[in-house]
This record gives structure tokens, sequence and C-alpha cells, in this order.
């Protein structure tokens, strides 16, 4: 039997076995007493007995097969009773253990033998908390946890123990199908869970918490068959530093760390991020509580005008729409609503219909009557000492109720997050109704998992282009070459980059080739070791006269002389100046281990480190991507034509950085980094004003 058989048997087992010491009689008693089915058993060599609990000697002396271990024993022995659990047939087992990988060097020599010992069997950790199964009951788990078994659910994969204890103690009513704690990944890592819990149809989505991932291609691959099928996966990815930058030669790598490779991976795949633990378990109620909203139109009541106001600001800050009410609306809600009262999406249907189940359930269908995606409904629960739980019972089942008459999905949830009743919660989402703590954090979950619905559609309409696999640049390894700018910009000219008319020259022949050029021209020093000019004086643009050309050009090579000594500056560049400029772009390409490839788009020229403007995209790409990551930019607003002016030629800008995501292609096994900026954008066509590129040539042996 293969690994990933033994996989989905780990999954869900009929027979555990527990490893350990006193330590593992509650767990063993947890598993019991959490609803599951089938045997489970104590081994312990040392003890007969052990808190009441019979002890087994061995795996040979248990009464039938092992499908799912926990092993809570030390490193060096947990390495033994893996290969015993192998060679018995057991599916899988949870390694409690640390001291391995994460440790020590001597740690990871005992992971390759625990790696080497687990053969086919699905092993999760080590380093790890394990596995919390509520689907069948199954708690491979050392200590407390404050799950139940439920029909459907999310299933939760971190990397952290300590967080998936919480996340199962939390006051949230979020229905968990599985928590995982993945710990080293030594053998099953985070894709391959992925994969196989997407072939349990009572997993309805999955969440991931993580500080990267080890196998991006993989990750990429199921996070596909995931989107297909419509099981969405939250994200939230801890450690989005961009230490290193400061080190790279480029204003490409400055721009992109790698946590903007995972924010271009997760958007190439659809995958929603969140960037806290309230925002994971929000924006997870909404994607497996329910039917996804399709589009981001919603209907809103509330039984106050502050509840309501919170409703219109945090749908406008979340990408998401209230339509106006259509007269037949307005009249039908007139004959209901008391005169003072104020007729609008969101609604304040105000306290005095509080309690009248005929003129609230008028209420609730007239406004779901409308051409909307969901419906939403803010409803704060009072003490159940107050004797007033009732009323807001009447409203949510009344809300529910019309909901499922109309077949939309729809959530209800309170302004603060306590005061929405456990009791409430699980009754609304029996219901299919996602039941949400905190107005603001509800929205916004809400709008996420609307982005999600809009962005998998555009991934499917498109799915040949998405389907290509992700270019994984091997390790390079030999001497560094940076090629000057006019090297540069003459190797993308071959691939259909569009570069400025210009010559090579010594500064006595500045003034002839500005002539020839026709000016206004640009003259800049031309040096393999100096690619940041402006900075240090090696350029002068938008020269007007021929005769102004040759003096500058003297006076930029006395002063670069002065300041740089060791710059060699017998050869300049003369450029004709670009007309009708648009818009100025960077646009890079920039090797990342994992990731490969990855293009940078942003706003180009000064702009580039003072309003850090930048989408990431993986390679490979396309063209609809690219044009979609220019409409995202601050500069958009001059590509469309800012303030009655030109827009810019974006048809141009667009085939012109496919052309570079083409260079970088080809030259996967030797470019290192690119850099083109400024690529002027005018009103008709594009120019590569400015690049360098850095290639890894390999040692000879």
């Amino acid at each position: 039997m293969n690994k990933s058989k033994n996989l989905r048997r780990f999954l869900a087992p009929k027979s555990i076995a527990f490893f350990g010491g006193k330590s593992m009689v509650d767990s063993v008693r947890r598993c019991r007493q959490g609803g599951f089915q089938g045997p489970v058993w104590l081994i312990n060599p040392k003890h007969k007995v052990i808190d009441g609990e019979t002890c087994f000697k061995s795996i040979f002396d248990l009464p039938g097969p092992i499908d799912a271990a926990f092993i809570g024993t030390d490193n060096e022995t947990t390495v033994n009773i893996v290969q015993q659990l192998n060679d018995s047939g057991a599916a899988g087992a949870v390694c409690y253990a640390s001291g391995f990988a994460e440790m020590s060097a001597e740690g990871k020599k005992m992971q390759i033998k625990l790696l080497e010992a687990s053969g086919d069997m699905a092993l999760i950790g080590p380093n790890c908390y394990g596995i919390l199964d509520y689907l069948h009951g199954a708690a491979l788990w050392p200590v407390a946890h404050g799950g139940k078994i439920v029909k459907k659910g999310v299933a939760i994969l971190t990397q952290s123990g300590n967080f998936a204890y919480n996340l199962s103690m939390a006051d949230r009513s979020l229905p968990i199908a599985y928590m995982v704690s993945v710990g080293n990944q030594a053998s099953i890592k985070v894709h391959d869970l992925i994969e196989a819990l997407l072939e349990e149809p009572r997993v309805t989505a999955i969440g991931i918490h993580i500080e990267g991932l080890r196998e991006i291609a993989a990750f990429e691959k199921v996070s596909m068959i995931a989107l297909k099928k419509g099981i969405p996966i939250i994200a939230m990815k801890i450690g989005a530093s961009r230490i290193g930058a400061e080190l790279a030669l480029s204003h490409t790598s400055s721009l992109a760390g790698s946590d903007d490779l995972y924010n271009a991976l997760f958007d190439r795949v659809g995958i929603i991020r969140v960037s806290g633990p309230t925002g994971f378990i929000e924006t997870m109620k909404i994607a497996s509580c329910q039917k996804i909203p399709k589009g981001p139109k919603f209907a809103a009541l509330a039984v106050s005008g502050g509840d309501a106001g919170f409703i219109a600001d945090y749908s406008e800050t979340n990408n998401l729409e209230l339509p106006n009410l259509t007269s037949v609306q307005n009249l039908s809600l007139q004959t209901v609503l008391p005169k003072f009262a104020s007729i609008s999406n969101p609604l304040d249907f105000t306290t005095a219909i509080w309690g009248n189940e005929s003129a609230l359930r008028g209420c609730v269908k007239t406004m779901l009557d409308g051409n909307i995606d969901f419906g939403f409904l803010v409803l704060d629960y009072p003490t159940e000492e107050s004797g007033e739980r009732v009323q807001c019972d009447l409203m949510a089942d009344i809300f529910q109720q019309e909901l499922s008459k109309k077949g939309i999905p729809g959530a209800i949830a309170s302004a603060f997050p306590e005061l929405l009743p456990k009791a409430t919660r699980e009754k609304l989402h029996n219901h299919e109704i996602s039941a949400l703590q905190g107005v603001e954090d509800g929205l916004a979950a809400i709008g996420r998992v609307v982005q999600y619905s809009i962005r998998r559609n555009e991934i499917l309409s498109q799915i040949d282009d998405f389907e290509k696999t992700l270019l994984l640049a091997p390790p390079l390894q030999g001497e560094t070459t940076l090629m000057n700018e006019w090297e540069s910009k003459q190797k993308l000219a071959e691939y259909g980059v569009p570069i400025p008319e210009g010559h090579l020259v010594s500064k006595e022949q500045v003034e002839s080739a500005a002539q020839e050029l026709n000016c206004p021209v640009a003259v800049k020093l031309v040096n393999n070791n100096l690619q940041h000019k402006t900075e240090a004086g090696a350029v002068i643009i938008n020269i007007k006269t021929p005769k102004q050309a040759g003096l500058l050009a003297f006076e930029m090579v006395d002063k670069i002389k002065r300041n740089y000594p060791d710059i060699n500056t017998s050869t300049l560049l003369v450029e004709k100046m670009s007309n009708h400029q648009v818009a100025e772009l960077i646009i890079g390409v920039k090797r990342e281990e994992n990731f490969g490839l990855a293009l940078i788009i942003g706003s180009g020229g000064i702009l580039v480190e003072l309003i850090q403007d930048s989408i990431s995209l993986l390679l490979p790409t396309t063209e609809k991507a690219v044009e979609r990551a220019l409409l995202k930019l601050k500069a958009a607003k001059l590509l469309n034509g800012y303030r009655g002016k030109s827009p810019g030629d974006i048809k141009s800008t667009i085939k012109a950085i496919m052309s570079i995501a083409n260079f970088a292609e080809i030259n996967l096994d030797k470019l290192q980094e690119l850099d083109v900026n400024p690529l002027i954008v005018m009103d008709n066509g594009v120019v590569a004003a400015d690049a360098y590129i850095s290639m890894i040539i390999p040692i000879k042996n």
C-alpha cells in the first residue's frame, strides 16, 4: 500500500494505539469519551496497568491491527516504534517527540532514520501535537482539546501545536472536522494532507496556518484541485518580513520579498489570505457553514441606526455593495414600518416592531426580494437574565426561514463578539447560516469570501492558462555577470522589448550623436559596475541641444572621475528621449528559492522606493494576469488617462512585459535578476529607457 492510501486510512481509523506512560492514559480516555467507536489501546512494555488502564507489552500482543498510532515517547524510542508499526502494516502514526531536525545536526540525522523507518506509513511530525479528527472522534493528541464530533466542517492544518490547542478551545462555534499539527513535516507535508482531505466530502473548507511551504509546485497543484471542487482554502501566513532585501543590487528585490511571492501564489490559485486568528475563524465560518455568495450585492437589516451605520461603513471598506431599494420595496416597507423609520439598505427596522412576527417577516421578506447575492442581519443578544432573548430568537428564526425560501446564503453578526450565544450560533450553523461574532470582522470575512468567489470564476474561465505549472528554477552556482545598460537593452530587444534609438560613443562624440538623433536626448555613462546611475550623477535627461549635450557630457565625466576614480568613464550612451510620456513603470524578474522566477510590475522611475507600488506574478503568466496586475497599481490612474490627459498604450505595455517574461523563461537556467526601470508608457507605444540583467555563468569543471 502506498503512502497516499495509508494517509486516507489514517484519517478514518478503525483502531488506535497510544505508546507511552502515565501521560497517555488521559489521551486514551479522551479518545473514547470523544465518541471514537473502535478499540483504543495503550502500549507500555514496563506496566500491565497504569491508573486503571490496561497496558499491552508490544504491538504483537494486541488483539487486532493498528490503523493509527500516537507515539508519546522520547525520540530514539520513537524511531524504533515507527519501525515496528511499519513492519506490522499500520497506516500511520503521530510522532510527538521533539529533538529532531528542528534542534541540531544530530537531530537531522535522527529524523532521516525516522523517515527511513516509516516506509510508506503516513507519518505526522515529528515535533507536533498530532490530529484531532472530529468526524470519527479520533483524538491522536497529547493534551485536552475543546472540540466535539461534527457531521461536516473545516480542516485546519497548522505548524503550531499551541495555536491548534487554542483554536479548539475558542468559543466561536467553528465546526472543525480535522485539526492537524504538522510539526517538522518529515514525511507528510501540508500539500499531502490537502490532497487527502479533498477526497472527504464532509470537509467544507481548509484552513492553513503556516510560516512557509516546502514544495510550492505540489501545493499549487492541490490548490487548483480545491479550486475546481469549490473547496475554499484560507491561509494565515506568518513571517511577512523583507529581511535581506536591503542587500539586493536592484530595485526589483527591494520591492518583492518572499511574502509578496506568497501573495502571488495565493492569488494565482484563488486562496483567501487572512492576517490574524479572528479573521481566520470568521472567514472559515463563511466558507464552510453555507453556500458561498456569488457576488458582492447584499441586503442588510439592523435594529438600530448605529448598527446600520456600521454595516454601511464596513461594506464599503470590504468591496461589498448595498443596492438601492426599488420603489416596490419602498412601498412594501412603508406598510409595516412606522412613519419615522428611514427606509434604505441597510435598513434600520426600529424597535417599534420588535417582537411583532408579522411586521418583522414582512421587512425581511421585502429586503430579500431585491437583486442580491446574500442577506445580512446584525443581532446582539441581551443577557439571559433580561428575559428578552425570545425576541432575538424570533428575529433569527424569521431571517433563517426567509433566506431558505429565497435559496440565498446569509449571515447573522453581533456587533459585540460575546453577544451571540453559543446555542444560537450552533442552531444557525445547522441551518447553514453563518453566525459571525463582530460586525466588522464579519463583513471583512464575507468580503474575502466574495472575492474568492469572483476570483475562482476568473481562474476557471481561463483554466488552460492557469494550469501551466510554475517554473521552478534550480539553484544557481557560478560566477555572476552583470550586463551594463547597453548590453541589457540589446539582449531584451532581441525578444521584442522596444528600446530607444541610441549610440555608444566617447565624450568627444556626444555632440554629433545628439545631432544625429535629433534632440531632446539623454546622456548616460555605460559601466557594468554602476547600477544606480541617477544616484551617482551618471545620467542627464531631456537635453535640448547637441551643443548642450556635449558640454554636459564633459562635466558629467569629470564629476564621476572625481567621485568614483575606479569607474571607467570611456563609454557613454546617447539616446533619443521619448515623447508623449504617460507613466513610468518598473518591470523586474527575480529568482526566489522554492518559487522559481517571479515577475514584478510596479510604479517606476523615482516612485519605486517612494510609494512601493508593485504586484508580483509567478511565471509563467498570461496577458490577462499582466493586465489585471497593471490595473491594480496606483499608476493605473495615469495609464487610464488622469484628469483628461491621454491614456497610456496598455496593449503595447502588456506585449512588452510578456516579452520580458519570455526572456526570463527561456533563460531560466542562468537568469539571476532583471530590472527594466523605467519602462516608459506613451500614448502610442512603450520603450525600455533603462535596464540591467544579472546572469550566473556556471563554473566549468
